[in-house]
């Protein structure tokens, strides 16, 4: 039992190829500055991650990150933090709060020159975390402080560098000072805020582990001194780190009961939702829901409401949104939010709210056939649609929205229209998949 305790200590243990403890902490020390050639850097990898972010390019923020010096200071704080060096841990978060604003700057001003304003992609996934950015960060945090430690660097530093993403939910920040999107700015800078504390997090949790000396003060006052302090701003630190923790876990199980009441109750029934929108932060928490077609009595959206706790989601209020000039309204606002993610396409989907005719065709009939010819459709709803050709003259189509794994390809697609037309004895069908 020794001998296997032994091997897996001799596997495990991070001492073998560990640097000096001196050389380490005067390269951190020497890493934390922004001044002369760090702060042209970090000016000119700002700059490049906004043109990323700005014509949605990954490689493009991929570059950037790897040429960022900020995680510098914040290694840096987790390292005085470790050793209760108090001046250390000054200087790093010092010159973090320099980066930070510099980075904000800089990206504030490139977006509010740039002519392309719209909100790609990866500007939109910086504005939320969840629990996996905390993941990322406090483990890559982790991968970080080890290979800062090692006599061989190695690969990792500059796989943590992409894998903690400091610099995207920066310059999104810079983004939504630019367009005045506070919404933006205050979700990036969380993402922002909730990456720097864990990776703070992990390097402190590595430098105990590896039991780095205590900075010495001048006499045992002073040393209780710094050691109370220094214990305070752990705890400080730490609790807020659980607490944003909890409640990210807590969003994305809420979120994930959300998905299944809405598959039972809904998309397996053949009913397609067309606007969905929750607010965790309500008290009690707000589901709204629009519907493409199908519209619900005063008992049925209280049976609704009833069916949410047996699904394990308390406190929230089912909105269904069946008014037509409201759906109108607020898909409107979705679209006025995300539309540099919508395609003319799902533009097109997202206004067949208003006037969509009453639906005349047995969606559930029409589902089970479909699912038989086209087994990766998993949901469809099909109604008539008036479009306004411009002149004096009008046409009502039959417009399919169908839900599919993975999305179809053109000739499927080009095959079910085929069949629906035969099927519904339509000389013309407009289909879209569901977003």
């Amino acid at each position: 039992m020794k001998k296997t305790t032994n091997k897996i200590f001799a596997y495990t243990n991070l001492s073998k190829g560990e640097e000096d403890k001196n050389i380490v902490l005067d390269n951190v020390t020497s890493n934390i500055s922004f001044r002369g050639s760090n702060l042209w850097i970090l000016a000119c990898a700002i700059v490049v991650a906004s043109i990323g972010l700005n014509v949605n390019s990954t490689a493009v923020i991929i570059g950037a990150m790897l040429i960022s010096p900020l995680m510098g200071p914040i290694i840096g704080a987790g390292f005085g933090l470790g050793i209760y060096d108090f001046n250390l841990l000054k200087r790093s978060l010092n010159n973090l709060l320099i980066a930070t604003l510099v980075g904000l700057v800089v990206s504030t001003l490139y977006f509010y020159i740039s002519p392309f304003k719209d909100a790609q992609p990866e500007l939109l996934s910086r504005t939320s975390p969840n629990i996996y950015d905390i993941l990322i960060a406090f483990f890559g945090g982790l991968v970080g402080a080890i290979a800062i430690t090692r006599v061989e660097k190695g690969n990792p530093i500059p796989g943590v560098a992409i894998a903690t993403a400091l610099m995207p939910p920066l310059c999104t920040a810079g983004y939504g000072l630019a367009i005045g999107n506070m919404k933006f700015f205050l979700g990036a800078m969380y993402l922002y805020s909730i990456n720097c504390v864990f990776i703070c997090i992990s390097t402190f949790f590595i430098v105990k582990y590896l039991k780095y000396p205590v900075k010495k003060q001048l006499d045992d006052k002073h040393q209780k001194q710094v050691r109370y302090i220094m214990t305070t701003l752990i705890t400080v630190l730490i609790l807020p780190g659980i607490y944003f923790a909890y409640q990210l876990i807590e969003q994305k199980k809420y979120q994930h009961q959300i998905d299944i009441f809405m598959e039972n109750e809904f998309t397996n029934k053949g009913i397609a939702i067309l606007y969905k929108k929750t607010d965790f932060n309500k008290n009690p928490k707000k589901l709204e829901l629009g519907f493409l077609s199908r519209r619900f009595s005063t008992e049925e959206i209280k049976t609704l409401n009833q069916k949410l706790k047996s699904y394990n989601i308390g406190n929230t209020k089912l909105i269904v949104i069946q008014d037509t000039a409201d759906l109108k309204s607020d898909i409107l606002n979705e679209i006025n939010f995300n539309k540099s993610v919508l395609s003319e396409k799902d533009v097109t989907i997202l206004n067949l709210k208003n006037e969509i005719a009453k639906n005349s065709y047995d969606n559930r009939a029409i589902l089970s056939e479909v699912k038989i010819l086209f087994p990766e459709i998993e949901n469809i709803s099909i109604s008539n649609h008036t479009f306004d050709e411009n002149t004096d003259s009008t046409r009502t189509v039959p417009v399919l929205i169908y839900k599919s794994k993975g999305g179809l390809d053109e000739p499927t697609e080009k095959k079910m229209v085929l069949w629906l037309k035969q099927r519904l004895a339509k000389k013309q069908i407009e289909i879209y998949p569901q977003k």
